[in-house]
């Protein structure tokens, strides 16, 4: 099966599915993957009738044959026909990669060649084949053995196929003694897809076949060969803000591992390091940690050590992916990825007496571990602390102790130390409070000052943001809010000491506003109570689908957003919003608008709170939570109406102005 693998951890073995690159780099706080089906982005329509014709291409046939050894090594050879249905289908199935460690593995192809629509044969020819390093993603260096064959196939149209045959000979077993494979849907119209593994009749092999229809196994010569068939005309669209499809949808999942717990010990050996009591490990723990007179203190500072100097760099050599470095290599260069992270902060902690343990798990979008374990779903490490109850993620570097990044958050992990299930949390609330001040002059323009104050898991991150921002990242994210409220203008911002580590974070920004207000006419003027993020923010996400048939995610947050707008006596209220309440078991919602005529002063107050039991939502939850959700998108739209107070003689024949006693709603609660 085809997919894109965007993942910034090492902690992953090449799946034998694998047809498409796997890209490794830090995804937001550099912990995180998401698994993106190469053949259907989030925005492609679903297919109505399961026709194939309406799909980029069709996945005609395929096979793969894993014969495994008993060391974990194997020979891999698939062969596959796809068929380019449409002109978008070409950039999907033009050309094709084989992912492999240049150090452990070869890949062979043994044939390559395109029919074209018309039935005309064109070979790939051996320049069309090139071994190319794994690109660079997004910000985080990489030092790896990591190679991608990529195949490009000539003459590629619509109604022409791809016919290709390959073979990947595994020479080195990642894990000696073991063997995992990780099947996700190509997310395109699938026929007569077969995945077989022969192994040692020796060596069992479980599976986690969801969707997939498991074959007989058949023992022969003292080896066994286990079938799974795999047909699907159709797929829906992935929903926009959805988890990943094989959370919830079909996945095939096998290994030789027989539970959890020998796959926590395989990991738990490899990370062995005599280095770990380094003398500089144990200095530096005790200084940093000297004035601290709690473990939670402790643990803290390592962690905020950790975070703020130890940057994440991917070093893929060998069997790096599972292995982590020396920690005492880790500390003097000051870089490492996921697993070094997870050994240098144990060491530390260690050389305090902070009890510690590695857990293993799937940092993305998949929030289900499959039945069986193996690598390819889980491909992150965090850390354990079991005397505080807590995990920590270290990678996290815009994360506050005492939180995990989003893509940590309400899945399973395995701890390393005997194998254990366990949860991460299911959910962490965020809060803000808000107040802004819009003074509006005769000629429309306006000056304003808004005050923000975060609590929670989004403080630390946006902090972070701050610290690292140029002066012209700054100026520009500032223009990006303006516009993002549909404003112009100009805005300066101060902050709460930006070197804190956590706690509450104040944000003030200041500024004008162009043309805020026409003051020559009636006109309707935003009742905004929010300039960053805030309610109006979450709403565009809660609400991005109409209807969701998928799990999505969902945080919680709880928000209070104030305003006062005060307008020059040269405008009079005509209209002012009505205030709006709404609530269900996920949400409360209310808002409040206040006219003082005299002072011509209008003031709104908007409050909000979810009540999600965990980060992934369900397709009912959200029918539930619609209604709630309309209400309140209504009530961020609404406007206050003015108009200029004094306007020439009204011409004879036509109806008076209003007089001021008959302003809509002027002292609504």
């Amino acid at each position: 099966m085809r997919y894109v693998l965007v993942i910034c951890l090492a902690l992953l073995a090449a799946p034998g599915g694998t047809r498409a690159a796997e890209l490794r780099a830090p995804f937001e706080a550099g912990a995180s993957a998401v698994l993106v089906p190469a053949a259907a982005p989030v925005s492609a329509p679903a297919s109505t009738s399961g026709s194939a014709s309406q799909a980029p291409y069709t996945n005609e046939a395929e096979t793969q044959t894993f014969v495994i050894n008993a060391d974990g090594s194997y020979t891999k050879t698939d062969t596959l026909t796809l068929r380019v249905n449409t002109e978008a289908g070409i950039a999907r199935a033009g050309q094709y990669y084989v992912w492999f460690n240049r150090e452990m593995a070869h890949v062979e192809i043994l044939e390559a060649w395109t029919e074209d629509a018309r039935g005309g044969r064109h070979d790939v020819r051996p320049d069309q084949i090139r071994d190319v390093q794994e690109v660079r993603s997004f910000d985080a260096p990489m030092f790896q053995d990591v190679q991608d064959k990529v195949i490009v196939f000539p003459a590629v149209e619509p109604g022409a196929r791809v016919h290709l045959t390959w073979r990947k000979t595994q020479r080195v077993p990642l894990v000696p003694g073991w063997f995992s494979d990780f099947t996700p849907p190509d997310m395109a119209p699938t026929h007569h897809f077969r995945v077989i593994y022969d192994l040692p009749a020796s060596v069992p092999l479980y599976a986690d076949a969801r969707g997939f229809t498991s074959i007989q196994p058949v023992t022969a010569h003292g080896r066994t060969r286990y079938e799974f068939r795999y047909d699907k005309s159709s797929f829906g669209r992935l929903e926009y803000g959805s988890v990943s499809y094989v959370s919830y949808g079909d996945r095939l999942m096998v290994s030789t591992f027989p539970d959890y717990a020998a796959f926590a010990r395989v990991y738990r050996e490899a990370a062995i390091d005599a280095s770990a009591r380094d003398p500089a490990v144990v200095q530096l723990a005790q200084t940093l940690t000297a004035r601290d007179t709690t473990e939670r203190a402790k643990a803290q500072t390592l962690y905020d050590w950790v975070r703020r100097n130890i940057r994440y760099v991917a070093m893929n050599i060998g069997r790096g992916e599972i292995v982590p470095h020396r920690v005492s290599e880790v500390l003097a260069n000051r870089y490492g990825d996921c697993k070094d992270h997870v050994a240098l902060y144990g060491a530390l902690l260690d050389a305090v007496g902070v009890r510690n343990t590695p857990a293993l798990l799937n940092s993305g979008t998949i929030y289900t571990l499959p039945a069986v374990p193996g690598f390819g779903v889980i491909n992150h490490v965090i850390t354990w602390l079991p005397d505080l109850q807590m995990f920590a993620d270290s990678t996290a570097s815009n994360v506050e102790f005492g939180y995990l990044p989003s893509t940590d958050m309400n899945r399973q992990t395995v701890l390393a130390g005997d194998g254990t299930l366990m949860s991460t949390p299911a959910t962490a609330i965020t809060q803000r409070d808000s107040d802004l001040d819009i003074t509006v002059a005769p000629d429309g323009s306006a000056r304003f000052v808004y005050r923000l104050q975060s609590e929670g898991w989004a403080a630390e991150q946006t902090r972070s943001v701050l610290r690292l921002q140029t002066p012209a990242q700054r100026e520009e994210s500032l223009q990006w809010e303006l516009r993002n409220a549909n404003l112009r203008g100009s805005a300066t911002l101060a902050s709460s000491p930006l070197d804190a580590t956590g706690g509450p974070l104040v944000v003030t920004l200041t500024g004008t506003l162009d043309s805020f207000v026409d003051p020559q006419m009636t006109t309707p003027v935003p009742t905004l109570t929010s300039l960053v993020g805030g309610l109006d923010a979450n709403l565009r996400y809660w609400l991005g689908e109409t209807r969701r048939t998928q799990p999505f995610v969902c945080r919680n947050v709880e928000v209070t957003e104030r305003a006062r707008i005060a307008l020059p006596a040269s405008l009079r209220v005509l209209d002012v919003p009505s205030p709006q309440q709404a609530g269900n078991a996920f949400v409360d919602y209310r808002s409040q608008y206040r006219l003082d005529a005299q002072a011509n002063v209008l003031r709104v107050t908007r409050t909000g709170r979810t009540h999600f039991a965990s980060d992934v939502c369900s397709a009912d939850d959200f029918t539930q939570m619609r209604p709630a959700f309309e209400t309140m998108a209504r009530d961020l739209r609404a406007q206050l109406i003015v108009k200029p107070a004094s306007k020439p003689a009204s011409i004879p024949g036509t109806m008076p102005d209003a007089p001021p006693d008959s302003i809509s709603n002027p002292g609504a609660d």
